[in-house]
């Protein structure tokens, strides 16, 4: 049954490391990558410093300034050891790669949701619309600018960063979600995951529409789970499938160690494990030109959840 989708990651994966791989690069970017997550949680800086504050209006200029560093670094750290010194005189590159980047770091840095809150039902509903709209306004803030974007400078024919469905890999990533099925049961069972899950808690919002609590609990999480969109949008899509024009395979290992950097506000564990589950996305995405089977993943991990910490908590 499995054997088929196995046997076609294991091409991908193949075909990326001899395309790719060299030992002093992968080593390079491994201690460069420690090098960051070291400084980040020696000195709390995620959490400490840019988030001290969440209506700090620099928030989103320290993000840019993170997710730069952690992005350019990796850059050249592959165009050095590959000699391609070409790609920084590319005006093309800065203007791509910067525009992914800084669009990202708003989406990071943004706190408008908070006064939108306030706003929506004269504050009545705060707690709810606060929890929905921290998940949609990515709506405005990187789906909107990416698509304007492709639409009027990027101007390409083969789709918006990897958003056309495609059947390849499909099965690859159903195999690996139904691996995580139980893992997540087991994690239900655990104290701690269930001081995190799930992430919807009563709102009111059923009292002051007079409905059944389970129509809210479903849109807050219909919400929940757009919020996995843009992450794949911008990583997998923008800065894999996007960037491949100036890096060719190339592209992946500068945005694992990008992506890893989003992560420096959660636990250690968490980081560390999102540069193995960010490689082997960017395999596919690239190998697949779609962004599709990312989403099947992160959105089912995270709806489920979201299941396992219902079905414990009504039991």
């Amino acid at each position: 049954m499995y054997l088929n989708p196995i046997r076609t990651l294991w091409g991908d994966l193949r075909t990326q490391f001899q395309a790719d791989f060299k030992v002093n690069l992968y080593v390079a970017t491994a201690l460069y990558i420690t090098l960051l997550i070291a400084i980040n949680y020696a000195v709390d800086l995620e959490d400490s410093y840019i988030d001290g504050d969440l209506t700090n209006p620099w928030r989103p200029l320290m993000y840019a300034g993170l997710y730069t560093t952690s992005y350019y670094g990796a850059v050249w750290l592959w165009t050095h050891f590959n000699h391609r010194p070409d790609v920084w005189r590319n005006p093309k590159f800065w203007t791509f790669s910067l525009t992914g980047l800084l669009i990202y770091s708003y989406y990071a840095g943004f706190y408008g949701y908070a006064a939108w809150s306030e706003r929506l039902f004269d504050g009545q509903l705060y707690v709810f619309a606060y929890k929905c709209l921290s998940n949609l306004h990515s709506v405005v803030t990187v789906a909107l600018p990416l698509y304007l974007f492709y639409r009027f400078v990027d101007r390409q024919p083969s789709g918006f960063y990897g958003m056309v469905p495609k059947r390849k890999g499909l099965a690859i990533y159903g195999m690996l979600l139904a691996l995580m099925v139980p893992l997540i049961t087991i994690a239900s069972f655990q104290p701690d995951f269930l001081e995190s899950y799930p992430t919807y808690r009563g709102t009111d919002a059923d009292e002051f529409f007079g409905i059944p609590e389970w129509i809210p609990a479903l849109v807050y999480e219909l919400c929940y789970g757009w919020d996995f969109i843009p992450t794949e949008l911008v990583f997998r899509g923008f800065l894999v499938i996007g960037m491949s024009r100036f890096l060719g395979p190339g592209a992946i290992l500068p945005m694992v160690v990008c992506y890893a950097s989003i992560h420096f506000g959660k636990p250690l564990g968490e980081t560390i494990s999102s540069l193995f589950g960010g490689y082997l996305l960017g395999v596919l995405a690239l190998y697949t030109r779609s962004i599709w089977g990312g989403l099947l993943i992160h959105i089912g991990i995270a709806w489920g959840m979201e299941l396992a910490a219902f079905l414990q908590t009504a039991l």
